[in-house]
């Protein structure tokens, strides 16, 4: 389990596991990376690399203030924090 940053002083909560291909696994409202506990081993078993996080808002990721027209906590915004999450992840492996 770590904190990683994303975009806008965003912290996200991810737990990773296995080796391979990336697959990215995203939980809905109401819920946590935790909604993935028994399908994420089941692909690490099976060759993949699995990213779990917590989206911005949820579980132990950053809060950020709502702003007036919701843009903090759009679609976009958490898409992006995902697409930072895994450059990231990618830059980390390259070395």
């Amino acid at each position: 389990m770590s904190t990683v940053p994303a975009r806008d002083g965003v912290r996200l909560r991810v737990r990773t596991g296995g080796e391979g291909p990336a697959v990215v696994l995203l939980h809905g409202h109401p819920r946590t990376h935790t909604t993935w506990h028994l399908v994420a081993p089941l692909l690490a078993a099976v060759g993949m690399s699995v990213v779990c996080p917590d989206l911005r808002g949820y579980g132990q990721s950053s809060t950020p203030e709502p702003d007036a027209e919701h843009h903090v906590y759009s679609d976009r915004a958490m898409a992006g924090d995902i697409a930072s999450l895994m450059q990231q992840r990618c830059t980390d492996r390259r070395g």
